[in-house]
């Protein structure tokens, strides 16, 4: 199914197995639309579910025909990403740390106090001459 996101206006589809569970979704909590999200920007688009019908007319077959398929046919599950050892934070060892522009930048040093510069004092302008007004 053809789809047009009602804020950025980027067009996206929406697959077989999306449409399945969008409508198995509607049918069981009663619902009127689906919130179809958009790709680029994430925002919810709403399909009715009328229109979705009218693209799946035969939806709970095929959902039928979809459970099975998976019994048939199991998805082994993805491997648990294996825990981290703890270690120490790399950011006290670094004496740079990094602006927002990317560029390397020294940190400030903690030990050195600011060095006091002596004040220096301001001259006084210097009077301009008037010039003369027309008449």
């Amino acid at each position: 199914m053809n789809l047009r996101c009602s804020f950025c206006q980027t067009p996206f589809t929406i697959g077989r197995v999306e449409k399945l569970d969008a409508l198995q979704h509607m049918y069981a909590n009663n619902l009127t639309h689906y919130d179809a999200h958009c790709p680029r920007c994430r925002r919810a688009t709403p399909v009715l579910r009328q229109k979705l019908e009218m693209t799946m007319p035969n939806w709970r077959e095929a959902l039928k025909e979809l459970e099975k398929e998976l019994k048939a046919h199991p998805q082994p599950e993805a491997p648990l990403p294996k825990p981290e050892a703890e270690s120490v934070p790399a950011a006290e060892s670094k004496s740079e740390h990094r602006a927002r522009t990317g560029k390397a930048v020294q940190a400030p040093a903690k030990d050195k106090p600011a060095v006091e510069k002596p004040a220096t004092q301001k001259k006084a302008p210097a009077k301009k001459g008037t010039a003369k007004k027309s008449k």
